[in-house]
This record gives C-alpha cells, structure tokens and sequence, in this order.
C-alpha cells in the first residue's frame, strides 16, 4: 500500500550537487523508462506543470521531457523510497522516452542470470 504524505522538499537526501536520482516508469505498464536528475526547483517544475523537469548534469540546465522532440512525459504520481533519496515517477509516456528513438533507455541487456 502507498501512502500519501506531505513532504517537505528540504527532508529529501540531496546528493552533495544538491541532486536525486529519478527512476521514470509507465504508469500502466511498469516499465522503466529512463534515470534522470532532480534538484529541488525540477521537482517543484514538474510537480507544478505535471510533466517532468530534470537537470542536466552535463548541459547544467533544465530540461522538460519532450520540450524538444515532443515526447512528453505526463506525471500520474511521485513516489520516494524509505531513505528519501531517490524518487520514482510514474508517467503517461508520449512517443518515446530514450534520445536513440527506444521506448526505453534500458534497451541492452549486460548479462542473464538463470538459477
């Protein structure tokens, strides 16, 4: 069972860059779609607007999922997990979520492990 909470966003576990990691997963279907960055205003942007907003760690900007390519993600709900230092976002999924054209970015696998 999931338990709604408020939360303030200062008890979140910020990384020393002051960022989270955000697993995005589709709302109907489970998968995980991506893992991007979250600093406090992305996630106060995407709990305001309903569609993600990360951080990019590289281009050291924001950035709304699709505001470019048109494959919005569209928020269902937010979860975080016990210690509160990483969030898990379930989203409508417009087109595709991974830069390459996949569904996903988890598209190669490293191993299998049958026991």
């Amino acid at each position: 069972m999931i338990e709604e909470t408020k939360v303030n966003l200062n008890d979140f576990k910020f990384d020393k860059n002051g960022l989270l990691p955000a697993v995005v997963q589709d709302y109907k279907t489970g998968e995980v779609l991506m893992l991007a960055y979250m600093n406090k205003e992305s996630l106060r942007r995407t709990i305001k607007s309903g569609k993600t907003c990360f951080w990019s760690r590289s281009r050291k900007e924001y950035w709304v999922k699709g505001m470019t390519s048109g494959h919005f993600q569209f928020v269902k709900s937010i979860d975080y997990d016990c210690d509160m230092d990483a969030i898990l976002i379930k989203v409508r999924q417009v087109g595709v979520a991974c830069h390459t054209g996949n569904k996903s970015c988890f598209y190669r696998r490293l191993c299998s492990i049958l026991r």
